[in-house]
C-alpha cells in the first residue's frame, strides 16, 4: 500500500467504528478526509451526521441521497431475479454495498481522492463487497481497510479501546462496551448480528429481545384482523398499490408522493412501493428471519433479519410470474437463482456474469404484468387472487369438469406418456437382463 495518499473518501455511518476511523486515518496518513454516507433508507440514523463528521476530523461530509437509485436499480432487479441466499436471506445488506460503492467512486472522482476506505472487518463479507465493487468501477483507486492492518488491530483490539480513543480525541459517539449486538439498516431490511446472537441456541424471538426489532412487530403482537393489499405489476416491476388505508399510510410516512393512478391503483415509485410495503409488513409481523449462513470468507455466522416489504414484494412477484411466465423460461430463470444470489452475496454485482444473468432475467419479465391480491395476517402472506391480460392460465384446459374436450383431449396423454416412458423401459430391460 502506498503511503503517498493525500485525500481519502471514507464510508461513514457516524457510529463508533467509522468515527474512530476518520480520526485514525487523518492521523496515520496525514490526508484530507471526506466522510461519505449513502442514504439508502437508514431514516433517523442520519440525523446530525454532518456535524459529527466535521467534529471528528473530516473536511466535509457528503450525505448522498441514493434511496430512489437503491430501490429502482438494485432492489427491483434483484426481486425480478427471485434472489434468495441459501433459501432464506433476501440479501438486504449485500445488495446495498454495490449501490454505496458506486456512490463512493463517483464522489472520489469528483473530489480527486487517491483512496477509498471502509471500516469492514477482516472476518466479514462487506470488505469483499466494497472492494470487488470498487475494483470493477475504479481499478485505479486505492483501497484502505484498516482492520486488515496489524497496526490498527494492535491499537484497537476491541470496542473498549475504541471507546477510550474516542473519549481521548473528543470524538462524539454514543457507544457502550457492553452493546449486545450490531445493526445495519437500509430500505430493504435491517440486520442484527454479533454479541449475544453469536450463541446459535439463543432464542431472539422472546420477550427479552422484543425491543431489538425495529421494522416489525412480532406475529403475536400483530393485528387480529387481516388486511388486504393489491399490487400492480408491469414487466416484472411493482408500479402501484391498492389498499383501503393507503392515503393514511402515505400521510403517516410523509416522504412518499403519488405518481398518478390507474384504475383502483395508486401509482408509486419503487422507493414509494418499498416504503409502503415495509410499513404494512412491519405492522403484520412479516419478514423476520433467524438463520445461520455461510459467509464468503469461509465461516458460518448467525444473523437475524427484518425484511417486511421485500418479503411481500418477492411473494407477490412470484404469484404474478406463476400466472404469466412460460414454464421453461421460469425453470431456466429459477435454475440461476442460487448463482445469482451467490453473486450478490459475495460482492460480484458489477461482474459480467451477473450482467449476463440479469439480461436473461429482464427478458423473462416481459409478460409479467397484472394484479396480485394478498392477505396479510400475523406473519403470513396469503395469496387471495391474481389476474392478468397476459395470463397463460386457461380454465378450459385446466378444468376437471366436463364439456371442454375441444381444449384438451385426455386421450392425447396416452402417447405422451408412452414416449416419455420409452427410455425408462429400455433402461429397465437392460437392468433386468444384467440381473438375470
Amino acid at each position: 500500500m502506498s503511503e503517498n495518499i493525500n485525500k481519502i473518501v471514507v464510508a461513514y455511518s457516524g457510529g463508533l467504528d467509522t468515527s474512530v476511523l476518520v480520526t485514525w486515518l487523518k492521523e496515520t496518513y496525514g490526508a484530507e478526509i471526506i466522510a461519505y454516507c449513502a442514504d439508502v433508507g437508514q431514516q433517523e440514523e442520519l440525523d446530525g451526521l454532518e456535524e459529527k463528521a466535521i467534529k471528528t476530523g473530516a473536511s466535509t461530509c457528503i450525505i448522498d441521497d441514493l434511496k430512489d437509485t437503491f430501490a429502482a436499480d438494485f432492489i427491483y432487479p434483484m426481486i425480478q431475479a427471485g434472489a434468495i441466499y441459501e433459501g432464506q436471506y433476501l440479501l438486504g445488506t449485500s445488495i446495498a454495498r454495490p449501490c454505496i460503492s458506486e456512490g463512493m467512486v463517483r464522489v472520489a472522482r469528483e473530489y480527486g481522492a487517491d483512496a477509498i476506505a471502509h471500516g469492514a472487518t477482516g472476518k466479514g463479507n462487506d470488505q469483499v463487497r466494497f472492494e470487488l465493487s470498487t475494483a470493477s468501477l475504479a481499478p485505479d483507486i486505492e483501497m484502505i481497510a484498516p482492520w486488515r492492518q496489524q497496526r490498527f488491530r494492535d491499537q484497537f483490539p476491541g470496542r473498549a479501546e475504541m471507546i477510550e480513543y474516542a473519549a481521548a480525541n473528543d470524538i462524539p459517539v454514543q457507544a457502550s462496551a457492553k452493546k449486545s449486538y450490531s445493526m445495519d439498516r437500509n430500505l430493504l431490511h435491517i440486520s442484527f448480528e454479533s454479541g449475544v446472537l453469536e450463541d446459535v441456541w439463543y432464542d431472539a424471538s422472546g420477550e427479552a429481545d422484543r425491543d431489538m426489532y425495529v421494522l416489525s412487530v412480532s406475529p403475536e403482537e400483530a393485528p387480529d384482523q387481516p388486511e388486504y393489499l393489491q399490487l400492480l405489476f408491469k414487466k416484472g416491476e411493482c408500479v402501484g398499490l391498492a389498499l383501503d388505508s393507503l392515503d393514511q399510510v402515505l400521510t403517516d410516512l410523509g416522504d412518499v408522493s403519488k405518481e398518478g393512478s390507474e384504475g383502483e391503483f395508486t401509482l408509486l415509485s419503487p422507493y414509494g412501493v418499498m416504503r409502503v410495503l415495509n410499513h404494512l409488513g412491519g405492522k403484520h409481523g412479516i419478514g423476520r428471519i433467524d438463520m445461520v449462513e455461510n459467509r464468503f470468507v469461509g465461516m458460518k455466522s448467525r444473523g437475524i433479519y427484518e425484511t417486511p416489504g421485500g418479503t411481500i414484494l418477492l411473494d407477490a412477484h412470484r404469484q404474478m410470474e406463476s400466472l404469466t411466465m412460460d414454464r421453461e423460461v421460469m425453470h431456466i430463470r429459477d435454475s440461476l437463482i442460487p448463482k445469482y444470489a451467490q453473486l450478490v452475496y459475495n460482492g460480484f454485482w458489477f461482474a459480467p456474469e451477473r450482467d449476463a444473468i440479469q439480461a436473461l432475467v429482464t427478458e423473462s419479465q416481459k409478460s409479467v404484468s397484472g394484479e396480485v391480491r394478498l392477505k396479510l395476517y400475523k406473519g403470513n402472506i396469503i395469496t387471495a387472487g391474481r389476474r392478468s391480460a397476459l395470463s397463460l392460465y386457461n380454465e378450459d384446459v385446466a378444468t376437471m369438469e366436463g364439456g371442454a374436450e375441444h381444449a384438451y383431449n385426455q386421450d392425447d396423454a396416452t402417447g405422451f406418456i408412452r414416449l416419455n416412458a420409452l427410455r425408462l423401459k429400455s433402461e429397465a430391460s437392460r437392468r433386468l437382463s444384467e440381473d438375470g
